[in-house]
């Protein structure tokens, strides 16, 4: 009786293992919803699509991105109470207004558009510093420099790693030296050369 239970629970274990899909070497069927188009290396693969768009979304960040840099630079190089942070924000105008021109041009011959204003989200951020003066506002305006300069390094490597258009590649590759020595400043105006000139100039 014992004998003749196992024997019928195996047989049923080794039927339903049979069975199972992708079993014993049967193909496995794809799961209920999921679309094996756009899985990597099937037909219709859209990561390419993904790359030109990657590409056009670079472009728009860095305009945006260096039209902003080229507004707070005019505002520290007015409104900044030590002579780093002045002659930093008049680095930041030039250095960005040229790399802004560049980028023109690559978009132009690449029929990509820029925007040529300033979204609501960095406006607001300019128009907050701008109500700032003295100690408190080259505390933020370094503080802030650091930050986005931090992520500018990141974002044109990884373009010009990645990116998908050699000629909006080769403008990021290019302007790397440039943001890397801008961040390197920034780190410079935030840990203290920016209030020992401003003691220097109290006194």
């Amino acid at each position: 009786m014992r004998k003749t239970l196992l024997a019928g629970i195996a047989f049923v274990t080794g039927m339903a293992f049979a069975q199972a899909p992708g079993s014993m070497g049967q193909p496995s069927r794809p799961m209920p919803g999921t679309n094996p188009i756009n899985q990597p290396g099937m037909p219709n693969d859209t990561s390419q699509i993904k790359m030109k768009a990657d590409d056009k979304e670079f472009v728009q960040d860095a305009a945006m991105g260096g039209m902003a840099e080229v507004a707070m630079g005019k505002l520290a190089a007015e409104k900044g109470s030590s002579d780093a942070v002045k002659q930093y924000g008049q680095k930041m105008v030039d250095d960005h207004t040229k790399a802004n021109d560049e980028l023109k041009q690559v978009a132009s011959a690449q029929s990509m558009t820029i925007p040529d204003a300033l979204d609501s989200r960095h406006q607001s951020r300019i128009d907050k510093l701008s109500k700032l003066s003295g100690a408190a506002f080259d505390k933020a305006y370094a503080k802030a420099q650091v930050k986005d300069h931090e992520e500018d390094v990141r974002a044109f490597q990884d373009e010009a790693q990645n990116g998908n258009n050699a000629a909006v590649k080769d403008f990021a590759n290019k302007a790397l030296p440039t943001l890397r020595e801008h961040l390197t400043m920034a780190k410079d105006l935030s840990k203290g050369k920016m209030a020992s000139n401003s003691a220097d100039r109290s006194q």
